[in-house]
């Protein structure tokens, strides 16, 4: 049973009549008796009585006639929702994120990516860097969204491109003896206790990478806290305990009501006495070698564009 034997035979069926139902699809006489004489035989009934010069449905033919509408329906539907999801009017972007962008950057982007096509269903992931590296790696997401190193090992599978940045800004709570103070300078970074994020977190090994470029081993700092959330170490280091590096665009609003204070470090030893920053990108990843959707390339473009803006 094909669907153009269904099409033919929907057609017979509502016209009653062999030659009427060929010329409403263009086809021959004998190609419509054949398509019904071939379902008839193939299934060994009658779909319709051949009564002198007219022709009446049988039951059989009641039978089928009801389903194939059902079936031919889906088929419209089917290659319908195919087309519209050509068109960027349905389908599904599946995105993984670190916390801090998931929470923080991407949901801007996500809103803009709406406005323009709202048939677009997006399922959104959160995770630490790592692991939305590995989950993007091995296809569970679309695109990911992070900060951070990418372990080597799966640098062959993604591809990054920077599609925007954050500052990590040292904070510290009112009580904290850095409250009051502009900048610290460098060696003063051993005179207090640290909240961390854990080891999977881009943020955390942006960190470390800056203490490291700023002649300064992570591990001789006094961490007293390792969490796996930012908001977790937001709230323990607004509460008084120590300081920590936090994403600028999760502590802004804290930092304008003075809940937290960001200080400036300076490196006592340069002349110029240039404050030091620690800026990290943003990275799109995806997967090298698998098929990119029209949905994928359209969220991708609204990246791009904001990123030729942060630039």
């Amino acid at each position: 049973m094909t669907l153009e034997q269904l099409r033919i035979f929907l057609a017979v069926a509502e016209m009653l009549h062999f030659t009427r139902a060929a010329e409403a699809l263009y086809i021959t006489q004998p190609a419509v008796s054949a398509a019904i004489q071939s379902l008839e035989i193939g299934y060994g009934v009658r779909l319709f009585h051949r009564i002198g010069r007219h022709i009446e449905i049988t039951d059989a033919g009641k039978l089928l006639q009801g389903e194939a509408q059902k079936i031919l329906d889906h088929v419209e539907l089917t290659e319908r929702g195919l087309k519209e999801l050509n068109n960027l009017q349905r389908g599904e972007l599946k995105i993984g994120a670190s916390l801090t962008v998931g929470n923080y950057w991407l949901p801007e982007k996500i809103s803009q990516f709406k406005q323009l096509y709202p048939g677009i269903f997006i399922n959104c992931k959160l995770g630490n860097a790592e692991e939305i590296c590995e989950g993007t790696a091995l296809g569970m997401y679309d695109l990911g969204l992070v900060t951070g190193d990418i372990k080597p090992s799966l640098q062959q599978s993604l591809e990054k491109n920077e599609v925007g940045s954050d500052r990590l800004q040292i904070v510290v709570g009112k009580s904290h003896p850095w409250y009051q103070l502009t900048e610290i300078y460098l060696d003063e970074l051993f005179s207090t206790s640290w909240v961390m994020r854990e080891s999977g977190s881009g943020a955390q090994q942006m960190f470390e990478q800056a203490l490291q470029s700023w002649g300064i081993e992570p591990n001789k700092l006094d961490v007293v806290l390792n969490l796996n959330t930012s908001e977790m170490v937001k709230a323990v280091v607004e509460s008084g305990v120590g300081a920590s590096a936090l994403p600028e665009s999760m502590v802004k609003k804290e930092i304008q009501l003075g809940t937290l204070h960001a200080v400036q470090i300076t490196n006592p030893h340069k002349k110029s006495g240039k404050k030091l920053e620690i800026v990290q990108p943003v990275w799109k990843l995806k997967h090298r070698q698998r098929f990119h959707t029209r949905v994928m390339i359209a969220f991708e473009a609204i990246l791009t564009q904001e990123n030729a803006q942060v630039a």
